[in-house]
Formats: C-alpha cells, structure tokens, sequence
C-alpha cells in the first residue's frame, strides 16, 4: 500500500501541477491533487494566503496560478531534496 503524502508533499504537487500548466481550473487542481474538494479548499486558501498562488477570473472562469512567491518556494525545495538525496535521506 502506498505511503500516505503529508502536507508538504500535498502542497509540492500543487504547486507543480501550476507550475507544469501555468494556469489551471479548480477542478484539475482536485484531480491532479488526488484530494477531496474540502481539502482542495482548504490548500487553496493557505496557499492564497501565503502569497504561494493567486487566483485569476478570465471569461467568468476561474483559474489558479503559481506566483513568484511560488515558483522561488519550489525552487528551494528543489535544491533541498538535491541535499537530501546527496546525504542518502
């Protein structure tokens, strides 16, 4: 059985997935978060919150993308997990 993802991990595939797409509907977040809508919500606002995301509203749709904020967070983690896995953790 595969191991339960944390909220770190959780919020590294959201923020990926933005990153891959640019922008992406909510519906896609859910799905390519493997997370239930309440939790999505919840992920969202902390991630909106936290300067991480913004939402944008084109056509009456909404869109969620990745801010600078956002792109320098995963940039960090990056160079984090290249340590990590140098160490062998």
């Amino acid at each position: 059985m595969p191991e339960r993802r944390n909220k770190l991990q959780i919020i590294i595939d959201i923020l990926n997935l933005l990153q891959k797409k640019g922008r992406v509907k909510p519906t896609h977040l859910l799905y390519g978060g493997n997370l239930s809508y309440d939790r999505l919500k919840k992920y969202i606002k902390e991630l909106e919150e936290k300067n991480l995301i913004e939402e944008i509203i084109e056509k009456d749709k909404k869109f969620y993308k990745l801010t600078d904020k956002g792109h320098s967070f995963l940039d960090e983690v990056r160079k984090i997990k290249e340590v990590t896995d140098a160490f062998g953790l």
